[in-house]
């Protein structure tokens, strides 16, 4: 099991970490949402939970539920600036299927 995160998500996560003067990484799941039914939910942790599995790349330490783990397994996750756009960006092998906006996704 892993959750991989790019050299460019690993550095806004901890240039934003350092802005907010706290934090110990990233929590990464899903939460039931959209049209295809399910949403990445992203969230900056101050403290981990007794049953989250933690994964670390480039030096960044990353989150995960268990109950999302298996939604997410496999997942990089990358941050990207297109003009005034700017986001994470997720390759998750899990998917089958993803709505038209682009928001929600099936496994």
């Amino acid at each position: 099991m892993s959750i991989t995160l790019t050299e460019k998500a690993a550095q806004h996560i901890t240039r934003f970490l350092e802005k907010r003067g706290k934090g110990v990484g990233l929590r990464f799941g899903v939460q039931t949402s959209g049209c295809s039914g399910m949403a990445y939910k992203l969230e900056y942790v101050d403290e981990a939970a007794a049953d989250d599995v933690m994964f670390e790349s480039h030096g960044v330490k990353v989150f995960v539920d268990p109950k999302s783990l298996p939604y997410v397994d496999g997942t990089e996750l990358d941050f990207a600036r297109e003009g005034l756009n700017e986001g994470f960006r997720f390759s998750n092998p899990n998917i089958i299927d993803t709505c038209g906006c682009g928001h929600s996704f099936r496994v």
